[in-house]
């Protein structure tokens, strides 16, 4: 490629490893059309960086120099530009960094705007937004906070140019929420329920005016996907960072957007609205809108006519919320036993929303393609993610981009994607799914999210693209073409104002390496996934060069009952997905949550190991199989976990009987002398043995337990953050447990095992903090094991309370009770006490250690550690019958056999000499530094 030099500019080629065709290129410096190097991540001595660029302005030339013959021009170049030798990857793998660890620019911003006003006027819009309301809380209300500032310290050397405001429960001021850390402003709201605050559009309204923000913005769920928020919003002359109502209504509702996509020939899964199509004239540039009675007509009224629309359509269903989502208002019904429920539990979910029958997909991918329009007909796709684990019907884990389906395939749902958006003159950032066979190479339309989707950071890693600060320059008024990450994912002019054909561009964008996401939520996958709430004491996350994550909690902050279970967000990025699973799965063993709830950390690696996973041969009901399955994370080795649990349970009792014996003296009471004891006996069932050990504190960090004739010494020292470091068998473990109302969860380093109380069937509890929703059956009825007597709200999620036994329940709580965490809901009359079935008891013995004692065998050393333990028996700490006389006994027969050795003197002043002489090391060292002679 040949091409008309300036003054002063020097040539260099660009070949690959083959010395093949080569071209002549220029300085980045001097060539406005160059793209990024392209990032090999690895010292290649045998070939040179190529420079990536697909610009049509460029001219085609007919030379091809050979690279032998001009290496000297070429090592010149690159001598004149050392940037390209030195080019490190970004997050998503763009080699887009100096040697100075910048951006390369090949137009440097040669300009500066210093607050939103000046930007605005600059770069074309229409209007000044520099104060924000955010309608969400939660990980939504971080990440639009982070993502906006880390654009406005770019733009305006000023991350707080923008300023935001959030609304804010009383829950989440308890739960020490981070969001409100982040924000400039709060402002108080009602508690409970979504509808009292951050689904409350007339609310929000108000607090808009009230603080006079420009623009509100509201993530996802919530408000998010109600056209009445932009309606209300547009009518007062405040900018909805989103959609307009219109496009809200006819994209953003399930049934609508099925017509819409039915309309465009879009295939659909079939369902109570197939064959319902609209009026489109393509030549009309009118935004496309549902009739109300067109709509109707795919809607379910009661369970009645859905059960009859279910039949036509064939079961296996799916139940459907059309303003539902985030796994909320959705249920499979299997048969139609089950769908009048599995109906109501919908309608209890998402109250007042319209329903509709789709037929199931079975063995299918869940896909979905990202797309970003502005307000002046432009509308493009960043590529696609793939979202096929879910449980329950939400999503868990996301990729990017979506590998499976072939580029020709997903080419047509881009492009599908793209028409839909048009459709109906959509703006702002959306999210098309689809349901994809691999073996046909088939996809159907599944709906459009109106709104920015919890996995969006996965787009933006592998194209480079600040999605919350691309929404708010569109709320400006600023055109796609003129959004900097847009020109760069384009190859044009970085700075520049001309305008891009999006349609037919001179470059396709194409995706930088793989990105995986895995969200990190409150829910027990030991029980289905069932989410809980409660406080965090630890959170320590290792973020490393490829892997970062965001939470919306902090250590001493918590999760309240009315809040979403996904407190968290990790994303790793990777040469290709492999890389990007190896990355996560690191960064996911070092992550460390302590807290009143259990989290899916120790499943999602679980998940990530399997060989279904690695090979890429997953389904949407792939999780949901391994759940019914009982397929668990990697727990720790059963009699580890005894002993943990043991010396946890024990080390609290004897603690307690301290703590009170010692209150009551500093009262002037005494109470009697066997209160204050230093053993207990411990019972637990762990997998359906129940365990009973005798725990024994023989010291401040010693202690004996006794099972089944079988003895074992431990050393265990009391953490200051509660957790208790075990040494056991020449290895140390870093123990936690949490007492929770049936049973102790015990984690063991990133393992968790749960030790079950004895439970009384009779008392029927709620397992989770929430409210009860309903009972399935009359007071005094008659129910048998397994079936479902109540229903309650939890965390936004409906649960069936299951009963163990047969029996008549009797309740305790009226349906709208708030419930606590082990509430008795109600009582159970068993028709049989003697068929409830018993723990079968451990008989075997604890484990006897093979390491060598840690405080060493030579003649001082068992001296010193022989007198340690009579000095702690002296102290109290003395061992039950029949261990105490032996114990006793043998200790004593080593000590005098200890005093008797002439050995002993001479060892022990050998010790005394080592110290003396390395405290004259020191003090020779310590005084030198001040110049004093210490001779």
């Amino acid at each position: 490629m040949s091409k008309e030099k300036k003054s002063g500019e020097v040539s260099f080629l660009l070949g690959d490893t083959n010395g093949d065709e080569v071209e002549e290129g220029t300085s980045p410096e001097d060539d406005p059309q160059s793209g990024p190097l392209e990032d090999h991540h690895e010292e290649r001595h045998d070939s040179v960086p190529s420079m990536i660029s697909a610009s049509s302005s460029r001219e085609d030339s007919s030379q091809e120099p050979k690279l032998k013959s001009n290496m000297y021009v070429l090592q010149r170049g690159l001598n004149s530009y050392p940037m390209l030798l030195h080019a490190k990857h970004s997050m998503s793998g763009a080699s887009n960094l100096d040697s100075r660890g910048r951006r390369m620019s090949y137009h440097p911003k040669d300009f500066s705007v210093a607050t939103p006003e000046e930007f605005v006027k600059r770069f074309g819009g229409k209007s000044v937004i520099n104060k924000v309301l955010i309608a969400n809380n939660g990980i939504a209300a971080v990440k639009c906070m982070r993502s906006v500032r880390r654009w406005a310290y770019e733009m305006f050397r000023n991350e707080r140019a923008i300023r935001f405001v959030v609304m804010v429960t009383p829950e989440d001021l308890k739960a020490n929420a981070e969001y409100i850390r982040l924000a400039d402003q709060y402002v108080p709201v009602q508690g409970g329920t979504n509808n009292n605050n951050y689904a409350n559009v007339e609310l929000i309204l108000d607090i808009a005016k009230r603080t006079q923000v420009q623009a509100v913005w509201a993530g996802w769920g919530h408000a998010s996907e109600n056209p009445k928020l932009p309606e209300l919003l547009h009518k007062n002359g405040i900018i909805f960072i989103g959609p307009p109502e219109g496009a809200m209504w006819a994209l953003g509702d399930k049934i609508a957007s099925s017509i819409v996509a039915q309309t465009a020939g879009v295939p659909t899964m079939p369902w109570s609205g197939s064959g319902l199509t609209l009026k489109y004239n393509k030549e009309d540039n009118k935004p496309l809108s549902v009739p109300s009675d067109l709509y109707r007509k795919g809607c379910v009224e009661d369970v009645d006519e859905g059960l009859k629309s279910a039949n036509k359509i064939g079961f296996p269903v799916m139940i459907k919320a059309s303003e539902g989502g985030g796994g909320k208002g959705i249920r499979k019904a299997e048969n139609a036993d089950d769908f009048p429920n599995l109906f109501r539990q919908v309608q209890a979910e998402v109250p007042g929303s319209p329903i509709f029958i789709m037929k199931l997909a079975t063995h299918a991918r869940h896909l979905e393609v990202q797309i970003l329009a502005d307000n002046y007909g432009n509308a493009i796709s960043l590529f696609g993610r793939d979202c096929s684990i879910q449980r329950r019907h939400q999503k868990i884990i996301e990729e990017a981009p979506a590998s499976v389906a072939t580029s020709v395939v997903f080419d047509k749902m881009e492009q599908a994607a793209v028409t839909l958006a048009k459709m109906v003159c959509y703006v702002s950032a959306g999210t098309v799914e689809y349901l994809y066979n691999e073996e046909t190479e088939t996809f159907h339309f599944l709906e459009l999210n109106p709104r920015l989707q919890v996995e969006h950071p996965c787009t933006e890693m592998v194209a480079d693209i600040n999605l919350p600060a691309a929404q708010l320059q569109i709320a400006m008024g600023l055109p796609l073409y003129r959004l900097k990450d847009i020109r760069q994912l384009y190859d044009v002019d970085t700075w520049g104002d001309t305008p891009i054909d999006f349609s037919n561009p001179s470059m396709h964008p194409r995706p930088r390496g793989h990105v995986i996401a895995a969200r990190i939520t409150s829910e027990n996958p030991d029980e289905g996934f069932k989410p809980s709430s409660g406080t965090v004491q630890e959170l320590n996350f290792r973020s490393s060069k490829n892997v970062w994550g965001y939470f919306s909690v902090a250590a001493t902050g918590g999760l309240h009952e009315y809040a979403d279970s996904q407190f968290g967000h990790c994303f790793s990025w990777g040469e290709d997905r492999e890389d990007a699973r190896e990355n996560l799965v690191v960064a996911l063993k070092e992550l460390s949550i302590r807290g009143d709830f259990r989290t899916t950390v120790e499943y999602l690696i679980k998940l990530f190991e399997t060989e279904e996973y690695q090979n890429n041969k997953i389904t949407t009901g792939w999780l949901d199989k391994l759940i019914s399955e009982n397929v668990q994370a990697e727990k720790p080795d059963v009699m580890l976990g005894v002993i943990s649990g043991a010396l946890h349970i024990g080390d609290y009792q004897i603690q307690d009987c301290f703590q009170t014996f010692q209150a009551s003296l500093e009262r002037g009471q005494i109470l009697p002398a066997n209160s204050l004891k230093n053993h207990v006996d411990v019972e637990f069932i762990s997998e359906g043995i129940k365990y009973n050990v005798k725990v024994v504190k023989t010291g401040p960090n010693n202690y004996f337990i006794c099972m089944n004739g079988s003895i074992l010494e431990v050393e265990a020292h009391r953490l200051s953050d509660g957790g208790l470091l075990i040494s056991f068998d020449g290895a140390s473990y870093t123990t936690y447990m949490k007492d929770q109302v049936s049973s102790y969860r015990i984690t063991i380093g990133n393992k968790t095992c749960v030790l079950h109380k004895e439970n009384d069937p009779t008392k029927l509890r709620s397992p989770s903090a929430g409210k009860l929703l309903n009972y399935m059956i009359d007071d005094g009825g008659h129910v048998f094991a397994g079936d479902v007597y109540a229903e309650i709200e939890v965390m936004k999620m409906v649960m069936e309370l299951r009963v163990t036994e047969n029996g008549c329940v009797h309740y305790v709580k009226r349906p709208g009770a708030v419930l606590d965490g082990g509430s008795v809901v109600a009582h159970l009359d068993l028709d049989d006490p003697s068929r409830v079935q018993q723990a079968q008891s451990f008989t075997g013995t604890l484990p006897q250690p093979q390491a060598p004692p840690t405080h060493g065998e030579k003649l001082h050393q068992l001296f010193q550690s022989t007198r340690a333990e009579l000095e702690n028996i002296l102290a109290g700490y003395s061992l039950p019958e029949p261990y105490f006389r032996p114990k006793l006994q043998e200790s004593i027969e080593r000590l005098m056999k200890c005093l008797r050795d002439p050995a002993l003197p001479l060892l022990e002043l050998q010790v005394y000499n080592y110290i003396c002489a390395a405290f004259k090391s020191f003090l020779i060292s310590a005084l030198s530094q001040s110049n004093i002679n210490f001779y």
